[in-house]
């Protein structure tokens, strides 16, 4: 379900893994369907447009799906496939607000409960030098947690589709396309892209946080779209530790560092990571330099491996959901504090559990 850049790219990898048989297609554009129907041999009775299309791929035969739609659509697609009986693979952020956080939370559950697997594709969370270096930070390497950092610097991903969104802005179906420059349909940037680097801060924390107070704004790129292009946010833990987190999607000219760092300092090392670089742990019990330059591809591969062997297993604990939860939810939680420009409580969120509502006015349902 989707079947742009990213759904083509996921599915090439279901493909090469063996275990799989792409089956159907579905996406709200003709064009990206038929790319995909000729990439993987999909007849075009099996590729179904428009925004109710994954209805009919649902009800098409299929036993697993993997969503790669944008990421508004997550819940409501994810909540079909738990409910028609079928196995779900659902890319990262999974929502956009706290309404579709917990709907995943459930349909999470209901999956395991049915026999069902559920997985969420972090590739962090899928590599090696990661898991390695987390279970050294559990085991006390760090000490005791002091403060950290969190940041995801790059430039702006969305650019082709924002220019063509810019020379016809009304236009529903290129704002479909340019979803990405779309804080409704993304969730801003804090959540579609700097997700990565707060997975990794909620990972090595293991724990909601309190509160954050940020702010962000969209001062330097010309594009049409409602997004940021910036945020810088500090996150409150329990036991008074504190996470800077800030991130930017311009160009910033060179300057260093960049990526998707995280560094988290304790009273007997630090832990250093980066997506693409290395992760290592100086100090008292320190870990050599783990190199993570396919983390990309090899994140993902690792996932489509363990849902195989899971389906294959019978294993339905379905231990992504949980965590990936988390994790959005910590960044709705940046949003929202910087929507204010101030502190908003963890408890707070929850207990608003404000909803986005997109309007789909000229667009084929």
């Amino acid at each position: 379900i989707g079947t742009g850049g990213r759904g083509n790219f996921i599915a090439k990898l279901f493909q090469a893994h063996g275990g799989f048989e792409i089956h159907a297609g579905a996406d709200y554009f003709q064009d990206r369907l038929d790319t995909f129907g000729k990439n993987f041999g999909v007849p075009a009775e099996r590729l179904f447009p428009t925004l109710s299309g994954y209805k009919k791929l649902i009800e098409s035969g299929v036993e697993a799906v993997a969503i790669e739609s944008p990421p508004y659509f997550h819940p409501e697609q994810a909540a079909a496939a738990v409910a028609a009986g079928l196995h779900v693979y659902v890319a990262k952020p999974i929502a956009v607000d706290v309404p579709g956080c917990l709907s995943i939370a459930e349909s999470g559950r209901a999956a395991g409960a049915a026999g069902k697997v559920f997985l969420v594709d972090f590739q962090t969370r899928a590599v090696d030098c990661y898991t390695t270096a987390l279970s050294r930070v559990r085991e006390g390497a760090l000490g005791d947690f002091c403060f950290g950092e969190s940041i995801y610097h790059a430039g702006f991903p969305f650019a082709t589709q924002s220019e063509a969104l810019a020379k016809d802005p009304g236009n529903a179906e290129l704002k479909l396309r340019a979803w990405g420059v779309s804080r409704e349909l993304s969730g801003d940037i804090i959540t579609e892209q700097n997700i990565h680097t707060l997975d990794v801060m909620s990972w090595i924390m293991d724990a909601e946080p309190v509160s954050a107070c940020g702010t962000g704004g969209h001062k330097v790129r010309q594009d049409p779209g409602n997004c940021r292009d910036h945020f810088a946010c500090l996150y409150k833990y329990p036991d008074g530790v504190g996470i800077n987190f800030s991130s930017r999607q311009f160009n910033a000219h060179g300057t260093q560092p960049e990526g998707i760092r995280n560094r988290m300092f304790g009273s007997k090392g630090v832990l250093e990571t980066k997506y693409g670089g290395n992760v290592l742990i100086r100090g008292e019990d320190s870990m050599k330099p783990m190199s993570t330059p396919a983390i990309y591809k090899v994140g993902v591969q690792n996932n489509i491996k363990t849902f195989h062997e899971s389906i294959m297993a019978g294993k339905v604990d379905n231990p992504t959901v949980a965590p990936s939860v988390r994790s959005n939810l910590v960044s709705v939680l940046g949003r929202l504090a910087a929507d204010r420009g101030g502190e908003v409580t963890w408890s707070e969120m929850i207990q608003k559990a404000d909803m986005v509502e997109y309007d789909f006015a000229g667009l084929k349902a």
